[in-house]
């Protein structure tokens, strides 16, 4: 049981640093890019400060 947990646990682990590993770097072309395109109301105030630092006042 303990074993599957921890069998799970880094399966999990795998997953989220492919998943993360593939979004672009903040302040990047791309990044700046696909905030373009999502929705203004999902924006958290952290993307919204380097949406505006990173590109608008470049």
């Amino acid at each position: 049981m303990v074993r599957t947990k921890f069998i799970c646990l880094i399966a999990a682990i795998s997953v989220l640093s492919i998943v993360t590993a593939c979004s672009p770097e903040v302040g990047s072309k791309e990044w700046c890019e696909d905030m373009k395109e999502k929705p203004k109301g999902d924006w958290t105030a952290s993307e919204a400060a380097d949406y505006t630092k990173h590109c608008v006042f470049k």
